[in-house]
């Protein structure tokens, strides 16, 4: 009974408190109406400065930009006020808009911080996709709470505080249905300026964005540096929703023809050569890269020695062929890559997404692995990671694949290397299925060892501890391609990198390179090892480099696999068109031909000759066996 007693005075007291507290800041409404409207009108100009220095780190950068770029500052603040006044009008509570707004800002503030830090790339909207991926992405980032962010927070919580004590809000007659209209007015009016063209290129112009169209990492980065982190998140914003893939006109007015028009007509009439079926195997490697293109650079900054990293690949490199191929994307972006060689198509037709396999319908797609499972062999794809991120499991489903191995449905025995699977066990899971299969097998793997974070490691260096666990990787791929020399089953191997690794944006090893938007080609050149064991002929292979999406028409030529009127035209525009991307050749005028064929594939009709039109529909099939039963 006592115990009772005591919380009921205990929360007497506290309910007491509040009441007194509340009476305070209603008297300082009234009390102080003078401070109250400054503390409005300064807002605006606060959380933009907050969210600008954060990614500026100290108070005289912000200064600076601030002398340089008084257009984009005003800019920020307008819209931030706009946001304000529209939240403000919504909810009547000064401290509660502030506090939405402060989450807010803060929030894509503190996200672009480790973005950056972690892979060099800066926030864009498009990134917001990514957020039912949350658990992944946190285990790649750089998460490092500091004192000057503890201390940037607090300064913002204090402003708030500072906001609920004193209470400016507005006046209570005004009412709801008087204040919704101007205060979503307000919002939209924001929107609108990232949403409508119409609206945003005059804006941007009026107050001297930089507009400069593009798509590569580095015109982006220092897109970003003039611009600043609030304007750069809504013009690239505005940029990305401008530049959706639109229906080719032709395709649109007729579709039949505009297809037929680019098919070849002449095809080649094959049935692998003395009828083997080789084994094909695909190993694009998480972030694997070359590095000794910046040997001599490297050698100056104390990088020394690094053939002993690359004796493993150098190795699988005497037992093949060597060359390059041209990957669309740089540092992250994995599907990038992944597209291009599961498709045979360029992500530059469908104005490079981030996420091509988003923009997927949700259909049997004509994909490379198809071709492969209509000529009778088995289809698999590894991969050791999470079947979610980026909807792997539920996307590639479409894609026919006989067989999906994620990180739980691993039949051989996993030990991890670094913060991931080892490609030691992506390796022996490839000879188990090889070995495992009465057909020949078509195989696409994406490892992930490699993958950042590189700050675990023997080193606080964390490109050394990068090129570490390139070298396990090298002298497991040689190991494996040794064994597969003693089987006896015909087998062909590609191992090629996605990217260029994700390496920290401050003071990482590109920074400390001096690399560009004017030389950084060589982070899109991509080295490769193609190896096989029954004296594949191996003379079509390109001397130059060529866009990775035309690899798949190679081993077909190679093998000498069945051709139909599009494998055929992919074979010849090759000649014609060896490159297509965006991030190598920022400025290339658009190939008519690819942009519409890779249209009808992915957003069309299928009107171009795929395997799907010989190979039975599965849902079809599973169908029949359902009423069979």
């Amino acid at each position: 009974m006592k115990q009772n007693h005591s919380w009921k005075g205990w929360f007497s007291s506290v309910r007491a408190w509040g009441c007194s507290v509340q009476e305070k800041r209603s008297y300082n409404t009234l009390r102080f109406p003078m401070t109250n409207r400054l503390i409005l009108l300064l807002y605006p100009l606060f959380i933009v400065c907050m969210a600008e220095l954060n990614q500026d780190k100290y108070p005289s950068k912000l200064v600076l930009f601030i002398s340089e770029h008084p257009t984009i500052m005003l800019f920020n603040v307008l819209i931030a006020a706009l946001i304000f006044t529209g939240l403000l009008l919504l909810f009547r509570s000064g401290w509660f808009s502030m506090l939405a707004e402060s989450v807010i800002y803060m929030a894509l503030s503190i996200t672009e911080l480790f973005k950056y830090n972690t892979n060099g790339n800066h926030l864009i909207m498009t990134d917001m996709k990514l957020a039912r991926s949350l658990k992944s992405l946190t285990s790649f980032a750089y998460i490092k709470i500091t004192p000057r962010l503890i201390l940037y927070l607090a300064i913002c919580l204090g402003f708030i505080l500072l906001a609920f004590w004193f209470n400016p809000r507005l006046r209570k007659r005004t009412k709801l249905r008087k204040r919704l209209l101007p205060g979503l007015a307000c919002l939209i009016c924001c929107v609108m300026v990232v949403t409508v063209p119409a609206v945003s290129r005059p804006v941007y112009a009026l107050f001297r964005l930089d507009t400069k169209e593009a798509d590569n990492t580095f015109i982006l980065n220092e897109k970003f540096e003039n611009n600043g982190f609030l304007a750069f998140f809504m013009q690239t914003g505005s940029e990305n929703l401008s530049n959706q893939l639109d229906e080719p006109a032709d395709y649109a007015e007729n579709s039949d023809n505009a297809i037929r028009q680019y098919l070849a007509s002449d095809v080649a009439e094959t049935n692998f050569k003395n009828g083997v079926k080789p084994n094909v195997i695909e190993i694009m490697s998480e972030s694997f890269a070359d590095f000794r293109v910046f040997s001599k650079e490297l050698e100056e900054l104390g990088y020394t020695g690094l053939d002993s990293y690359y004796a493993g690949l150098d190795k699988a490199a005497s037992m093949g062929t060597e060359g390059k191929f041209i990957v669309p994307t740089y540092a992250s972006y994995t599907v990038r890559t992944e597209f291009e060689m599961l498709f045979g198509l360029p992500v530059k037709s469908l104005n490079d997404p981030n996420m091509p396999q988003r923009m997927l319908l949700d259909r049997q797609q004509p994909t490379i692995p198809s071709y492969y499972k209509s000529w009778g062999y088995t289809t698999a794809y590894v991969h050791p990671f999470q079947s979610s991120f980026y909807s792997r499991k539920r996307i590639y489903s479409n894609f026919r694949f006989d067989t999906m191995i994620f990180e739980d449905d691993f039949t051989v025995p996993v030990t991890t290397y670094g913060e991931y699977i080892d490609d030691n066990v992506v390796y022996d899971q490839i000879e188990s299925l090889i070995a495992s299969s009465s057909e020949p097998l078509y195989l696409h793997a994406t490892t992930m060892q490699n993958h950042q974070p590189y700050s675990d490691g023997d080193s606080d260096d964390e490109f050394l501890n990068y090129l570490s666990r390139i070298q396990h990787s090298a002298d497991g791929l040689a190991e494996m391609l040794e064994h597969l020399s003693e089987a006896n089953e015909p087998t062909i191997v590609l191992f090629i990198g996605d990217h260029f690794p994700s390496l920290r944006g401050d003071n990482g090893i590109y920074n400390q390179l001096n690399i560009t938007s004017e030389n950084c080609s060589d982070l899109y050149e991509q080295h490769y090892i193609l190896w096989n064991n029954f004296n594949m002929d191996t003379s079509v292979l390109p001397s130059n480099p060529v866009s990775i999406f035309y690899y798949p028409y190679l081993i077909m030529e190679m093998i000498d696999a069945p051709r139909d009127s599009f494998t055929q035209t992919m074979m010849d525009e090759m000649q014609t068109e060896p490159v297509y991307s965006t991030n190598y050749h920022p400025f290339q005028e658009p190939d008519q031909k690819l942009n519409t064929l890779t249209y009808d594939r992915i957003l069309g009709d299928i009107i171009s000759p795929s395997a799907l039109d010989v190979l039975p529909d599965p849902e079809e099939d599973s169908t029949e066996e359902t009423t069979t039963d």
